[in-house]
């Protein structure tokens, strides 16, 4: 029994696996912030911070958008749909089956 799992949504959830990464997302749903925003905020050495922002838009989570010599980083809405519709398959289930009896 092998089920496929999309490589997006586990991109997604591997990226939404640490709690820096869940940090840099919450400021981000107020506004867009600079690196060293970020960084100040949460405390985080900007080259740590830069390790979390690479897998976040691998994930496609978040945009950047360079401004002189700094990046600004913003959610990229679209790219939470990946797990808000695998997310609902689960609510869309319905009833589990019985399994089989083993032998």
């Amino acid at each position: 029994m092998s089920t496929l799992v999309d490589p997006d949504v586990a991109a997604v959830f591997h990226a939404m696996s640490d709690p820096i990464r869940l940090k840099v997302l919450e400021l981000l749903k107020k506004q867009e912030l600079c690196v060293c925003d970020l960084s100040e905020a949460l405390s985080v050495a900007q080259s740590k911070l830069s390790f979390h922002l690479k897998i976040l838009k691998e994930a496609n989570l978040v945009n950047s958008r360079p401004s002189g010599r700094w990046i600004y980083y913003s959610l990229n809405l679209p790219g939470f749909s990946v797990i808000e519709q695998h997310l609902s398959t689960y609510s869309q289930a319905g009833r589990t089956l019985r399994a089989q009896p083993c032998e």
